[in-house]
């Protein structure tokens, strides 16, 4: 079992080198056929696993785990997050939805506003977009970065590629102080992203979840999938890898990510605190002060 899953998740995870966004179909589902109960089965277990996991991580304080969901609309980010974390103590866990920056987000640089909102050492931080989205959305729609207040003399050609790199280095800064990062980016396809939205303006329930403008972002399809292939070709690497996560199927979409949650987390020899002799004396004593 153990094999099968690292050989699904390889099929998903970028590291670095050669990439290709078309290369990855979004309604892959690995070779898996499954039904709805066995899937929901499957997930349980990759559920119960992960809250092991994040109760060691929280009794240990030593290590911090940044998950980065990024996705175009309708691509189930809130329902991964929903589903793959219900089982963890919320104590444990940070949840952060990034918006567009406020006026004092925007009098500091681009990555501030995350950097405030990164775990504590034995938490999960889950941010729902990023600082991807200043290579992303900023790249599609360029008079962004005129409400930025940058000089304009660095405001140049290379921007985007600058920008890359700075957060390259910066993930590598956060690895080497503990923090895992794991980088999900879930591909709809447009004709599943379609779907989603017809659903959402034909069921009344789900009205609330729709807005016109995630339809004007649709027309800038290509140019996402451009700056997204960007992107994760340049800040994928082993420490910090990137999942490329098929999410025309939900299902699906959400074992990958407990799957690839569950195997970085097995990886750090996350353990209970050890109980020293001077401790087991002092539990002994009190012990014996509570009497029969």
């Amino acid at each position: 079992m153990e094999k099968r899953i690292e050989k699904l998740l390889s099929r998903y995870r970028v590291e670095g080198g050669k990439f290709r966004l078309k290369d990855f179909d979004p309604a892959d589902t690995g070779g898996l056929d499954l039904k709805k109960e066995e899937a929901a089965a499957l997930l349980k277990q990759g559920v119960d696993a992960l809250s092991a996991h994040q109760d060691m991580l929280y009794a240990q304080d030593r290590w911090s785990v940044l998950c980065i969901f990024q996705a175009m609309d309708a691509a189930g980010k809130d329902g991964a997050i929903k589903h793959v974390f219900s089982g963890v103590n919320p104590q444990g866990c940070h949840v952060v939805s990034f918006k567009a920056p406020t006026s004092t987000e925007l009098d500091h640089d681009f990555l501030w506003r995350h950097v405030i909102a990164l775990p504590s050492r034995g938490q999960i931080g889950i941010h729902n977009r990023s600082w991807y989205e200043e290579v992303l959305v900023a790249r599609v729609h360029p008079t962004i970065l005129e409400h930025q207040k940058l000089p304009p003399r660095l405001v140049g050609k290379k921007i985007w590629e600058e920008r890359l790199e700075d957060i390259a280095a910066f993930e590598r800064y956060l690895g080497r102080q503990g923090t895992v990062v794991l980088k999900f980016f879930l591909h709809v396809s447009p004709e599943e992203q379609k779907r989603r939205f017809l659903s959402r303006i034909e069921e009344p329930e789900k009205n609330w979840k729709f807005s016109a403008a995630d339809v004007q972002e649709r027309r800038h399809w290509d140019a996402y999938q451009d700056a997204y292939e960007r992107a994760i070709r340049a800040t994928a690497t082993k420490e910090a890898p990137w999942y490329v996560v098929p999410a025309d199927r939900k299902w699906f979409t959400r074992l990958v990510v407990a799957a690839a949650i569950g195997r970085a987390m097995e990886g750090l020899g996350l353990h209970y605190p050890q109980v020293t002799e001077a401790q087991r004396a002092a539990l002994a004593q009190a012990r014996e002060d509570l009497g029969p």
